[in-house]
């Protein structure tokens, strides 16, 4: 079995928005960035000694276009297929993030009027459809991609047999990693539960690292102490009729 090394690829700042390289017996990358980012990771990719003609595979973890905004470049640059999850197809297609966007918080609420959130990109056809768990092994990747719905209804993360989970927006660093190392929601999540949900059945598989699209690599233990508080916050928004409603999914 090859051991497979997850290596990060940052997209905006130093950890603001990120995707990664899975490098195992062939690479995989995982998310596509903001748009016009196609380059800059192909870039990065060659700076890590990968020749992007032998990218297997490109995995989008969810329907935002900090993750999918550059998919249908990064296709064209590598000729890989670009693997994405069946809910999330209206996004993909259209090009536009389905709305309106749910914050989770303030800084949510104030990214959400944000013009580049509500920007067309270019759209695109996934090439390899998710609709269950769905191993990697046929793309040189000891792993398999995990279904995580809750932040859109397509979210996925993929989970090496080491333990390590690239985890798209399933949880993020505060702040939009500004502050490393400490869990929080990301801006948004189409469904807060339902999201949380998905982030304990993770955290039961033991992972040993969260590679997440914003900020640096989280600690496991620190997450789940983060997801118990969380549980309690939301019971209480619940509880006082105030916790948002799940997005529809449209495709």
């Amino acid at each position: 079995m090859s051991r497979t090394k997850v290596l990060p690829i940052p997209v905006l700042g130093r950890h603001a928005v990120n995707a990664y390289l899975l490098l195992g017996r062939r690479p995989v990358i995982v998310d596509a960035g903001t748009p016009g980012s196609g380059r800059r990771i192909i870039d990065r990719i060659t700076e890590y000694g990968v020749d992007p003609a032998d990218v297997s595979l490109i995995v989008i973890t969810h329907g935002h276009i900090d993750h999918f905004g550059s998919a249908a470049e990064l296709h064209r640059l590598t000729g890989a297929p670009v693997a994405a999850h069946v809910a999330d197809l209206g996004p993909f297609r259209s090009g536009r993030a389905r709305e309106p966007y749910r914050p989770t918080g303030p800084m949510g609420r104030a990214m959400a009027r944000r013009k580049e959130l509500h920007v067309q990109v270019e759209p695109f056809e996934p090439d390899v459809l998710i609709s269950a768990e769905t191993g990697l092994e046929d793309f040189g990747v000891e792993g398999r991609v995990m279904c995580t719905p809750g932040h859109t209804a397509g979210s996925v993360c993929v989970l090496t047999d080491e333990g390590d989970l690239v985890a798209g927006d399933l949880i993020a660093n505060s702040f939009m990693g500004l502050v490393p190392g400490r869990p929080a929601n990301p801006p948004f999540h189409d469904d807060p539960a339902g999201n949380l949900a998905s982030l304990r059945a993770m955290l039961a598989l033991n992972p040993t690292t969260l590679h997440v699209g914003h900020g640096a690599p989280l600690e496991p233990d620190r997450v789940r102490r983060w997801a118990q508080r969380e549980h309690h916050r939301l019971a209480r928004l619940e509880a006082a009729g105030r916790l948002t409603a799940p997005a529809r999914s449209r495709t």
